[in-house]
């Protein structure tokens, strides 16, 4: 809620939109209350301490995994990313290649077929490696065309004033273009940042013993459907929330760059 309270304009009454967020929080939770207790079911949270070590195995692994492929789909965006606009020409239509493969086929397909083909030709026998290289080369491919569209954004004369005050195109982008982008890229790169952790629970499927995983297993043995999967989106819902907190604060500090 702060993260909010800061972002609003000087003069504007910080406690009356401090009560507006309270208020909306409490009718979201009435509605959800009401909704259960129409239902009439009979929660046995009982069941999810029984199967807390699962649980927190699970979440572990979905962190790590998440970390590993977010670091290293930024790598592959920014190299894929200003690829498409490369004067050499194989290291172009590769990368237009890559990101349009990518963001035409459906992540469950790729999986399968980078575990059972790929990796399993190339003697890759790791899974979690695999999982963290799927969802990198997944994710890498939409952070891609958000660096792509952010770089195009920049005015051409923007350029031509740093070829004219001798910027070599290296300082050119390290100077002036890079700046510029990443405030107008954060927002879209939060979301996709956020859609890769929960993307990340389709790795179940090849048997990644993930956050997802454990809460199929659980619900797979016990028949507790929603002690099962409530915990699920909260535990989601942590690892996602930090990643707009942070963008809120980068946006605020590099917004002087524009």
């Amino acid at each position: 809620m702060n993260s909010y309270l800061h972002d609003l304009p000087g003069g504007t009454n910080r406690k009356a939109h401090l009560i507006s967020g309270v208020f909306v929080a409490l009718l979201l939770a009435g509605v959800f209350w009401f909704g259960f207790s129409r239902l009439g079911y009979r929660f046995a949270w009982s069941t999810i301490y029984e199967y807390r070590l699962n649980f927190l195995r699970g979440y572990g692994i979905t962190l790590l995994l998440s970390l590993f492929a977010l670091i290293l789909s930024l790598l592959l965006g920014v190299l894929f990313g200003l690829g498409q606009k490369s004067r050499f020409l194989p290291y172009r239509y590769f990368s237009l290649f890559y990101v349009e493969l990518i963001r035409g086929t459906p992540l469950l397909v790729q999986i399968l077929i980078f575990f059972y083909v790929i990796a399993n030709a190339a003697g890759l026998n790791n899974r979690f490696v695999v999982g963290v290289l799927i969802m990198a080369l997944f994710a890498g491919a939409y952070i891609a065309e958000i660096i792509r569209g952010g770089v195009e954004s920049i005015g051409e004369s923007q350029r031509e004033t740093a070829r004219s005050l001798g910027f070599s195109p290296v300082q050119t982008y390290r100077y002036v273009i890079f700046p510029q982008v990443l405030t107008r890229i954060l927002p879209s790169l939060a979301g996709q940042l956020a859609s890769l952790i929960k993307d990340s629970s389709l790795l179940s499927v090849i048997a990644i013993k993930e956050f997802t995983m454990a809460a199929r297993e659980m619900n797979a043995n016990t028949f507790s459907t929603l002690e099962a999967y409530v915990p699920l989106a909260v535990g989601y819902l942590l690892l996602t929330l930090p990643i707009s907190r942070l963008t809120r604060l980068l946006e605020r500090k590099f917004s002087y760059e524009t």
